[in-house]
């Protein structure tokens, strides 16, 4: 199974990217959709109507977005941690995705940490 993913600014590191296509995920980059520098909410519109998952490493203001309004394709967060030892590689985001879709679960209007995907 693949997702349709928009990757948010903050997130468009071209080794992601690259890594995410590979797995076979249908990628735009905020970039590539004329999104740089564009409120969080416009980003979140631009998934809705495009019927992509947000990922991003943004999670508060996603975050209150969510709860402002939950009708979305899903967002996707990677946590981030003051020891970057700590923080996830791009290899290891995308195993977080494959771990998610094996399990089957359902994205729709979900708010996602992908570190507790981390196994």
């Amino acid at each position: 199974m693949s997702l349709r993913l928009l990757i948010d600014e903050d997130s468009q590191a071209k080794r992601l990217v690259e890594l995410l296509r590979d797995a076979g995920h249908d990628v735009i980059t905020a970039r590539e959709a004329d999104l740089m520098a564009k409120p969080d909410s416009l980003v979140l519109d631009y998934a809705r109507q495009s019927g992509r998952l947000v990922l991003t490493k943004n999670s508060n203001d996603f975050n209150i977005l969510h709860r402002a309004d939950p009708n979305h394709p899903g967002i996707l967060v990677v946590y981030q941690y003051l020891d970057r030892s700590k923080n996830m590689s791009y290899e290891t985001i995308v195993k977080c995705i494959a771990n998610m879709e094996a399990s089957g679960y359902n994205l729709t209007n979900q708010f996602v940490s992908l570190n507790s995907w981390n196994y």
